[in-house]
């Protein structure tokens, strides 16, 4: 968490601050002190502790230049913030010079039925999108919870259900509409401010505030999706049948496999409450017949629980079960390059029946498919290189058990360290790490520089950031 001392300002950001938008919407502007600050401030993820200069809510367009540009000329920087679902970096490297720009007010979707191109503003979540493009039996690839803000997922990467036959969301993107360093608004897409474009697929929000996107949609009615659930007890020769399974595993389906210890708390249902069990949930674009041949292997283990089965589209969005509205959490990760019988061991060992863990959950999200290839177009994050993504995660409502998470999920994270490729998922990335290592040599130099090109000065604080080529005079790694 970051310092519990409160941000000091001196009169002349103050008074800055309080004339944005004509000094007419007192209610959308907050700074250290006022009765909304505290409220303002909360990330999705109550285990956060954000204490930024100000917290900002805008409306337009208009008001993003305004308020970068205002900014810039009091010599504070500018965090966008739909949701803050992946807060924990930003608020980790300080906050004390920053307005947090609130967009969830920038959330309308529009469909364009001629071009199958769906239009999301810059705060907007993904359920509304998701049921906006059903109607005309389309999907978009959205994530595994239905309230991730969708420009983070996005510019992020973005890995859900149908990735292993559709790639990463990122190069789902046509164009996005984004303020730059000057204030300015710009398209960015095939054929305007190329190499913008470009970065903001899978570089991250250092390079402006979007303030809306566009993408392309997919013939995704219903899919065959649900989840298989065993008792903890159950789970060595599971896991064993779905990591030798997954890698090579026909691309239409995506699945997860999460070891789950639940508390016995009211907030939990009932039927997985004070238990622990292993889950594989994931989704197939394909026919019932075939979503019945690839799982046949798992459903031959005998799971207590099988919901696999025809779904519409949008009910995709939630059979991860994540938590919606919020929930203090801390995690660790990292990527695997294969999972041999020694990774299954240290799995086990760390999280399995008999480890002594408090983690609510330990998950391997699989890859490969069209996720391991890079995509034709792509932008700065064209693919992801391994076998699975590996995530931790303990519960924080206190400040002793978000300690507890911490080294929980570190040790998880470190006893599968020898299989990992050392090239972080930066979505799934909780820590104020190093952004570089989730990238190769060239992309990061080709990144660093149009950062440096669309903001000069360093306006923009990013969870993961992208430095410019010369900060304080000197050139950065």
């Amino acid at each position: 968490m970051s310092s519990t001392t409160t941000p000091v300002q001196d009169p002349f950001t103050t008074a800055a601050v309080r004339g944005l938008f004509g000094g007419r919407a007192a209610d959308r502007v907050h700074l250290p002190g006022d009765p909304g600050y505290d409220g303002a401030r909360i990330a999705w993820n109550f285990a956060v502790d954000q204490r930024p200069a100000a917290v900002v809510s805008v409306a337009t367009p208009a008001e993003v230049t305004e308020v970068v540009r205002t900014a810039a000329l009091a010599g504070l920087r500018v965090a966008p913030q739909s949701t803050g679902h992946n807060a924990a970096p930003l608020a980790e490297r300080g906050l004390d010079d920053a307005i947090i720009l609130r967009t969830g007010h920038l959330d309308a979707v529009t469909y364009d039925e001629a071009r199958g191109i769906v239009r999301v503003e810059g705060g907007a979540v993904w359920e509304p999108v998701v049921d906006a493009t059903a109607k005309y039996g389309k999907a978009v690839l959205h994530g595994s919870s239905p309230d991730v803000g969708v420009a983070g997922y996005s510019l992020g990467g973005g890995m859900g259900w149908y990735a292993r036959k559709l790639g990463l969301a990122t190069n789902s993107l046509t164009a996005v509409e984004i303020v730059i360093g000057d204030g300015t608004l710009v398209r960015a897409d095939a054929e305007n401010n190329r190499e913008l474009f470009w970065a903001v697929r899978g570089g991250g929000g250092s390079f402006g505030v979007v303030t809306a996107m566009e993408f392309r949609t997919f013939d995704i009615e219903t899919a065959y999706a649900g989840m298989l659930m065993w008792d903890l007890a159950d789970m060595e020769p599971v896991l064993r049948e779905w990591a030798a399974w997954g890698p090579t595993a026909p691309e239409e389906i995506t699945t997860s496999f999460r070891a789950m210890r639940f508390p016995p708390i009211p907030e939990i249902p009932e039927f997985l409450r004070g238990r622990s069990v292993a889950v594989i949930d994931g989704a197939v674009i394909g026919s019932d017949e075939r979503g019945a041949e690839l799982l046949a292997g798992l459903r031959a283990l005998r799971p207590q629980v099988d919901t696999f089965g025809r779904v519409p589209a949008p009910a995709v969005c939630r059979i991860h079960m994540d938590p919606e509205g919020g929930a203090p959490a801390v995690s660790r990760t990292a990527t695997l390059g294969s999972m041999p019988d020694a990774a299954i061991d240290a799995f086990l060992g760390a999280v399995g029946p008999g480890a002594d863990t408090h983690l609510l959950l330990a998950e391997l999200r699989q890859l490969g498919g069209a996720l391991g290839r890079p995509a034709e177009g792509a932008g700065a994050l064209s693919h992801l290189e391994g076998d699975f993504v590996a995530f931790g995660l303990g519960m924080a409502p206190t400040p002793e058990l978000a300690e507890l998470g911490k080294v929980e999920s570190a040790a998880f994270v470190e006893a599968l360290e020898p299989f990992a490729t050392g090239r972080p998922y930066l979505n799934f990335v909780e820590t104020a790490g190093e952004t570089r290592s989730a990238y190769g040599e060239d992309t990061w130099l080709q990144l660093k520089g149009i950062r440096s090109a669309v903001d000069p000065y360093g306006v923009f604080a990013a969870n993961h950031p992208v430095p410019r080529l010369y900060e304080g005079g000197r050139p950065t790694a």
